[in-house]
């Protein structure tokens, strides 16, 4: 398979343009139109919808690096649920984080206000994504994935990416063996992609551990999302998943991060129970049984001291949240920092006090790990001072804040300049992180309406579960959920899709 993905033909690429656009918008592979394509007054009742930026073909990708992924996301999911449980050390992490960065700082003062007057739920749901891409030392060397990040909050795309790899398979059977380089009907190793169900099955898992409502309403899940989502279907895939289920019926409604304080009140008495009164619907009450957050991860979503407080009310109320606050601040960067940094004898690697002993699991985790440095005063944070200052050194790192969402990070030599003008005391609420090397890979994107074709660069997400108890220190659920394949122009530093920089993918194994 040297020449897959085939070059194509322009009548082929406008036929595959063609079908793509219409299977898209068709399965709700969607978004809402970004203003460069459809000015938001020439739409101001939100009723258009434009097929997402997606590769012709699923790019190929190592069986062993994709196999590698799979099998080590339960024991990240076990990790992350460890460390959202270790107060002690989250709380240190802050500190460190210090000044240099307010959000975390406000982020945490929510936890202690509620920790003050004790929390009433202790049970915390992670829709999680560790994301990936593959490492190749030289052409015979066998690639490995190195982790780019773990998330905690928000983790976006697996209603999409289900719909993607679906796509890929259709062409598969009905457009690529037509092309004058075909690719023949069950040559590609297709993995199948559960990511929508399997995201969707963890949301109803703490549907049911919340218990019955002692309020006398019905339960329900909110996704708390951001005004004017462009991403609305990927969301919404997950939602309608969740509604295939009859028993137990989950009722889903979407309540924008602005309005928490306007339709949601705390039920009166010690349970704190979250009350949801749908505005369209005024005559019905809903128990709010798990709030899944797909907003909040960063500043903009708090512009002032009433979006904190609806933070604070949610976070001291009895829904079962995704994520918690604890668990919001252990996906911070400077977590993912602590835990690759590399082992020397004044720092030893703290992987074991959070998973089990099994030397398997530490060292699976180990081998997703890429070397990370903090920008302190330790020896391994002056080292990494050095090499940010360095105007030959730095061409391997990216400088990363403990930001989510695409369009933050700094890259090789835009790194010296950038340290310059932040205030040293603000230096160790970032970390530096050794840039990963994948192989050369080519595509062809379709993004409104136009081919763009050339050299890519694929990362892996692979999607997780997991439902566990503060108090009893138990995990009640955790799954592997599918899996997202994000691709970017190799000459784009950032992949967010929703951010404009990449594009969906799904893989072909190889």
């Amino acid at each position: 398979m040297a020449s897959y993905p085939p070059d194509i033909t322009p009548g082929e690429g406008e036929r595959m343009t063609e079908v793509i656009k219409d299977w898209a918008l068709a399965h709700g592979l969607t978004v809402r139109p970004p203003p460069a394509v459809v000015a938001a007054e020439a739409d101001p009742d939100g009723i258009l919808a434009t097929a997402v930026p997606v590769t012709l073909f699923p790019s190929p990708f190592p069986k062993v690096c994709f196999d590698q992924g799979v099998a080590v996301q339960k024991t990240y999911n076990e990790l992350y649920a460890s460390i959202s449980q270790d107060e002690a050390f989250l709380a240190q992490v802050v500190k460190e984080i210090g000044d240099g960065d307010d959000f975390i700082t406000e982020l945490w003062k929510v936890h202690l206000r509620v920790k003050e007057e004790g929390y009433v739920q202790h049970k915390s749901l992670g829709l999680f994504r560790s994301d990936y891409m593959v490492h190749q030392d030289g052409a015979s060397s066998t690639p490995q994935i190195k982790q780019v990040e773990f998330n905690t909050i928000a983790s976006s795309f697996g209603g999409l990416s289900s719909q993607t790899s679906l796509l890929h398979k259709y062409l598969s059977t009905t457009e690529y063996p037509l092309l004058e380089k075909p690719v023949e009907r069950g040559a590609l190793g297709l993995p199948e992609n559960g990511s929508a169900a399997g995201l969707a099955a963890g949301i109803q898992h703490a549907f049911i551990e919340y218990g019955s409502p002692s309020t006398g309403f019905q339960k329900c899940v909110i996704f708390l999302v951001q005004g004017g989502e462009r991403n609305i279907f990927d969301q919404r895939h997950l939602e309608y998943e969740l509604q295939k289920s009859e028993e137990p019926h989950i009722p889903v409604f979407r309540l924008p991060f602005s309005e928490i304080l306007q339709h949601t009140s705390l039920a009166e008495g010690s349970g704190r129970q979250l009350l949801y009164r749908p505005p369209q619907l005024p005559s019905h009450t809903f128990e709010v049984a798990v709030v899944y957050m797909r907003s909040g991860y960063g500043p903009s979503d708090y512009p002032n001291q009433s979006a904190w407080e609806a933070r604070y009310h949610l976070e001291r109320s009895a829904a079962i949240k995704c994520p918690t606050v604890l668990t919001q601040v252990a996906g911070t960067k400077k977590v993912q920092q602590v835990l690759a940094t590399p082992e020397t004898p004044s720092n030893p690697s703290i992987l074991s006090h959070y998973v089990s002993k099994d030397s398997a699991s530490v060292s699976s985790l180990l081998d997703t790990f890429t070397n990370i440095y903090p920008l302190d005063e330790t020896e391994a944070g002056l080292k990494a001072r050095k090499i940010a200052a360095d105007p030959e050194l730095c061409k391997g790192y990216v400088l990363k804040p403990q930001r989510e969402g695409g369009g933050n990070n700094i890259y090789r030599s835009s790194i010296p300049p950038f340290i310059k003008s932040v205030p040293e005391s603000h230096w160790p609420s970032y970390i530096l992180m050794e840039l990963i090397t994948p192989p050369p890979v080519k595509n062809t994107i379709l993004r409104n309406g136009k081919l763009e074709h050339g050299g890519v660069i694929c990362e892996l997400g692979i999607y997780g579960t997991c439902i566990w108890d503060q108090q009893s220190k138990k995990i009640v659920h955790n799954e592997q959920a599918g899996y997202l394949l994000r691709t970017k122009g190799d000459k784009s530093e950032e992949g967010g899709v929703a951010a404009g920089f990449g594009c969906m993918d799904s893989c072909s194994l190889v």
